[in-house]
């Protein structure tokens, strides 16, 4: 396995996996400009994919990250689906949309979009709370709808992949199976419903490679890191991440590490969408899917229980089921 220091940027890790990047297919959520996704999205342009989809809210966002990688490689195809990953039908739109305009094949989906610490409680149109639906539920729903296209990229040598951008901020909650609608608002404080989403990614990641592992399709979880040239923490101040500790005590009884091992407290832009790539990208991990959790470029055991093992994957599953409405079987 490729190991990387903790300065690796985004470019090196493309430029040391360019044999899995040339003429696959990657659908990227999320990737505005300035994003992670965005940082992932031309960065895989150098390294000549044949298609890059960005599934976004905005055309306006999109439209200058696809412009650059049009302008870095005019070969490699690129393609805007609109989806408002907070409202089911939209997301099934996109879904169909998708698979008609890269064939129904699929060789890497990276789920990027997210919201963080929405402060005032917010439903989306199911009445779901809006950091879950965001952060995980729409991601679930589409990753599924999308499950044909990426088993048939899994037909190539390659495999198929999914990467599910989580945070280190899972460790502020465990999902909140009896009740991840806060009590409808009553329990909710934004840094929980932010934690509670990017726990249930991590574990969305396991439940999914343990369906479909045996067909060639794997997914793994990643931190890429703590940046602040992205818009995500532009509402927040400092005194609204001093509170991340407290909240965290309270719902685990654990304490919150920002970083892990040599891990920069801040990664620069350049930087930030190393760990997603190393994810998306690296031969070798294919071995370590399953309980794989990425941190700082490497593979590493989350810090709290909540999310790992097989209860909290199986439970995971059949909440998010649940909250979209349908069942997902994957027989042999």
């Amino acid at each position: 396995m490729t190991v990387f220091d903790s300065a690796v940027t985004t470019e090196q890790v493309v430029t040391a996996f360019a044999t899995q990047v040339r003429g696959r297919v990657f659908v990227i959520t999320g990737a505005g400009q300035p994003s992670i996704g965005s940082s992932i999205a031309t960065a895989l342009a150098k390294a000549s994919p044949a298609h890059i989809l960005i599934a976004s809210r905005t055309a306006a966002n999109a439209s200058p990250v696809l412009a650059a990688i049009r302008e870095i490689d005019p070969s490699v195809q690129t393609t805007f689906v609109a989806v408002d990953l907070s409202d089911h039908d939209s997301v099934r739109r996109a879904a169909q949309e998708i698979l008609a305009v890269t064939g129904s094949k699929i060789d890497v989906l990276i789920n990027s979009a997210g919201n963080m610490a929405v402060k005032e409680y917010t439903l989306d149109k199911q009445g779901i709370e809006m950091q879950f639906s965001v952060n995980h539920i729409g991601h679930f729903l589409l990753t599924n709808l999308l499950a044909p296209a990426l088993l048939a990229g899994a037909e190539s040598p390659h495999g198929a992949r999914v990467v599910n951008l989580t945070s280190a901020g899972y460790q502020i909650s465990p999902v909140r199976y009896d009740d991840p609608g806060f009590s409808g608002g009553k329990a909710y404080d934004p840094w929980s419903g932010y934690g509670q989403g990017k726990t249930a990614q991590i574990l969305f990641a396991n439940g999914l490679t343990d369906r479909l592992q045996r067909r060639g399709v794997v997914a793994f979880a990643c931190h890429p890191g703590s940046n602040l040239d992205t818009k995500l923490g532009a509402h927040l101040g400092m005194e609204d991440y001093a509170s991340i500790t407290p909240v965290t005590k309270r719902n685990t009884g654990g304490d919150f590490a920002f970083t892990v091992g040599d891990e920069p407290r801040f990664k620069s832009y350049a930087q930030i969408g190393a760990t997603p790539l190393i994810a998306a990208l690296d031969p070798d991990l294919a071995a370590c899917a399953g309980p794989a959790y990425l941190q700082n470029g490497r593979v590493v055991q989350p810090m709290a229980a909540h999310a790992y093992g097989a209860e909290h994957v199986e439970r995971c599953w059949t909440l998010s089921e649940r909250l979209v409405g349908q069942r997902f079987e994957y027989g042999d």
